[in-house]
């Protein structure tokens, strides 16, 4: 392997090694700095201890889906939290915002934190009663030397990476993967020219300093291509840059559907930003689109009301966002949670501290993440036609998971036809995360269920 180093500032110069494997690795230095060149030594590697799993990669058997580096299924469940990076970032003693954010969501099954590197404002009005305790927008702290308003751009801010490492630590311990978007072109940050001196020098420094960490996946920019900085040669060009100074070759994204689309070739998994009302019918044209690599719906237009108003997209309702997100996860696809009390410039961390009817229903994901568990759902099957409403996924034998539209009083099944006379029947309510009583029906001709009272949608669990 060759692993590029970087400078850590007071004259240390890191490599950060994150080896693949047990065993003893030898090692030795390559630099034009004489001190630096031709230094050798010898690393004895155990096995992990404390239940680590190693990078995400594409899973082998199922190009479709996530796992970890020893073979375990990684299902994501993400969250996007852009300015996460500037929780504690004027703290140098500690990070104990993020921290208390960060846990909540591991606590609620969240498994993929989308976030940015650096990002600077919102350029859309904010609410008149947002208390400045939660405005995270224009942050004194920056990238590069000077400040956002006068950048200085012949030097890195060594400082301001040695802290945001502390956040990609604590996720890495809490089991969260950092979804890390290198760029963001619409949240008001002054970019050196593209392809500039100083553009290579931040790209090349972020890939070389974060590269190590298990718990990575590159996204080249939030809406890569949506507000005419760059085009895509610029994108291409910079994975191309990213895989030649990655080598852990963790998974590379664009968080623009326009891109993925057109070059799937260039990334790993498809991000894509779709709104429309009838999300399962257009996430299985994605699916269909672009084959054969998982697909992660990045925004799907629902946005979580919380105490202020930040940016309220298509959908507020913390009921109508779970059922987008089940959506998603039926179509075959994974899905991203925004609430507006975290995702932008506005940040609250501790949600404890708000009233219970303010507080994001980020238990409906918790519910989610046993489910999707305890059904090994991204080993399922998506998008074969099972019933006569609603959506199902199926294990192709024994196995039918359905989920039943809210506008749906009795759904009818299309169970195979074999010699199986009957059929175990169990409704899961996603908001509560509470399984009803197993109950057993007759396969009939045109076996038809009636569906629990309620105001939301359901799911139905049939074993053969």
């Amino acid at each position: 392997m060759s692993v590029d180093g970087f400078y850590n500032g007071n004259n240390e110069f890191l490599i950060r090694f994150a080896p693949p494997s047990a065993g003893t690795w030898s090692y030795v230095t390559s630099s034009p700095l004489t001190p630096l060149d031709q230094q050798s030594g010898e690393l004895t590697v155990q096995l992990a201890e404390g239940g680590r799993k190693g990078g995400i990669e594409i899973n082998s058997e199922n190009r479709l889906s996530f796992s970890y580096a020893n073979g375990e299924s990684y299902f994501p469940i993400a969250f996007e939290s852009d300015w996460l990076f500037a929780l504690d970032a004027a703290n140098a003693a500690g990070i104990p915002k993020t921290q208390k954010l960060v846990d909540t969501l591991a606590e609620n099954g969240f498994n993929q934190i989308v976030m940015n590197v650096y990002a600077h404002d919102v350029d859309w009005p904010k609410d008149g009663e947002l208390d400045p305790r939660f405005d995270y927008g224009s942050p004194k702290v920056f990238p590069f030397l000077g400040n956002n308003n006068a950048p200085d751009y012949r030097s890195l801010n060594i400082e301001y990476f040695k802290r945001l490492d502390r956040v990609i630590e604590y996720l890495d311990q809490k089991g969260i993967v950092a979804h890390l978007m290198i760029y963001v072109w619409n949240k008001q940050v002054a970019w050196p020219e593209a392809n500039s001196e100083a553009d290579n020098r931040y790209f090349d420094y972020v890939v070389r300093r974060y590269q190590a960490y298990p718990n990575l996946v590159w996204d080249i920019s939030k809406e890569a291509l949506g507000y005419g900085h760059t085009d895509v040669h610029y994108i291409t060009d910079r994975i191309e840059r990213l895989r030649q100074h990655d080598a852990y070759e963790r998974l590379v994204t664009v968080h623009d559907y326009g891109y993925c689309r057109k070059f799937p070739e260039h990334v790993d998994f498809v991000s894509v930003q779709l709104w429309q009302s009838e999300l399962y019918g257009v996430m299985r044209n994605v699916r269909e689109a672009i084959p054969g690599k998982p697909i992660q719906n990045i925004e799907h237009g629902g946005y979580e009301r919380g105490p202020y108003v930040v940016f309220t997209g298509n959908y507020v309702s913390p009921e109508v966002c779970l059922e987008r997100a089940y959506q998603c996860v039926f179509a075959g696809t994974y899905p991203t949670h925004y609430w507006q009390g975290a995702a932008w410039n506005v940040v609250i961390h501790d949600i404890a501290e708000l009233a219970p009817d303010s507080r994001p229903k980020l238990e409906y994901y918790r519910h989610m993440r046993e489910f999707v568990e305890r059904f090994q759902v991204d080993q399922l099957i998506a998008g074969d036609k099972k019933s006569n409403a609603g959506f199902c996924l199926h294990n192709g034998k024994d196995l039918f998971v359905y989920y039943v539209p809210k506008e749906c009083n009795f759904l009818g099944l299309r169970p195979p036809k074999n010699d199986v006379e009957t059929m175990k029947l169990t409704w899961f309510d996603p908001f509560t995360g509470q399984y009803g009583e197993p109950f057993e029906m007759q396969i009939t001709k045109w076996p038809s269920v009636k569906v629990p009272d309620g105001d939301g949608f359901r799911i139905l669990v049939c074993k053969l």
